[in-house]
């Protein structure tokens, strides 16, 4: 084997095992990420400062969301990978379609699995619609890294082919060809999580949170250029190829999220600006 190669790290897929009951890396990511994502939500929620004022969302309204979102994710996510991804195999088994512990799940269509939950909750709650959007995807980074971190683990969704100058490229055991590979689930783990969550978490600590909207739409745009960078390392699905103009469905699915995205931040900065920084502009301390 070349010198400059990661050999990859064989990790068990079942993180915790009890008997005849087994808990993957993959559904792990999924329970971590919503808690995780909850408990730095509700931290949000409690600062008026970073609201200038009471949050407009309580925290019960939080607790009783998180069942919602879960759903939106999971039900989401699977029907866009349906659709999107691998629709004419899922036409001839229709009931695989439930097996979601063989993994096949959609970001696409799991964001828009959580853009449904957002709207119907906070009609139903007589809430922000835009606010609550705000802390949701201020948190979803957190579950982004940790599934692509489950993706690498699983040795799914591998890279393209790497040359001699990536040290770090290495080959997949599932990998029918063998090849020596980007370890593109972190790259994606990289941008889509810690390098997305920083921005949003600078953001909200500059008072994003009090333009309704501005952290949605900045968190669909950033995530949109950083699928697309990421796209470019990460090996198409195997029964999709490239598209039109060598472009992956991943590519194509994130381009009308810029336009929504920049549509979104433009349209808060445009309200009304918040009293805490037309006090500033007067000279007010």
């Amino acid at each position: 084997m070349p010198f400059l190669v990661i050999t990859f790290p064989n990790i068990d897929p079942v993180a915790v095992s009890i008997g005849p009951f087994a808990i993957r890396w993959y559904a792990l990511a999924y329970i971590s990420g919503i808690v995780i994502g909850w408990i730095y939500a509700r931290a949000l929620i409690r600062s008026e400062k970073l609201w200038g004022g009471p949050a407009p969302i309580a925290p019960v309204q939080l607790d009783d969301f998180i069942l919602w979102v879960t759903l939106g994710i999971i039900l989401g996510g699977r029907t866009g990978y349906v659709l999107f991804y691998n629709l004419p195999f899922f036409i001839d088994h229709p009931l695989a379609i439930f097996k979601l512990w063989e993994g096949g799940m959609s970001f696409h269509g799991g964001f828009l699995g959580c853009v449904t939950a957002v709207m119907l909750f906070a009609l139903k709650n007589h809430i922000s619609i835009l606010s609550l959007g705000d802390i949701t995807t201020a948190v979803a980074p957190i579950g982004i890294f940790l599934g692509r971190i489950a993706n690498f683990i699983k040795g799914e969704l591998w890279g393209r082919e790497a040359d001699a100058s990536v040290p770090w490229r290495m080959i997949f055991p599932d990998d029918p060809l063998q090849l020596f590979r980007h370890p593109s689930q972190l790259y994606e783990a990289g941008l889509e999580g810690i390098l997305l969550f920083v921005v949003l978490a600078v953001m909200v600590r500059m008072g994003a949170l009090k333009r309704p909207g501005l952290i949605l739409g900045s968190f669909i745009a950033v995530y949109a250029l950083a699928r697309i960078a990421s796209e470019f390392f990460r090996e198409p699905d195997a029964q999709l190829g490239f598209l039109w103009r060598g472009l992956t469905m991943g590519m194509l699915l994130s381009i009308p999220m810029i336009i929504v995205g920049a549509i979104l931040i433009v349209r808060a900065w445009r309200g009304e600006t918040p009293a805490p920084i037309q006090k500033s502009i007067q000279g007010g301390p």
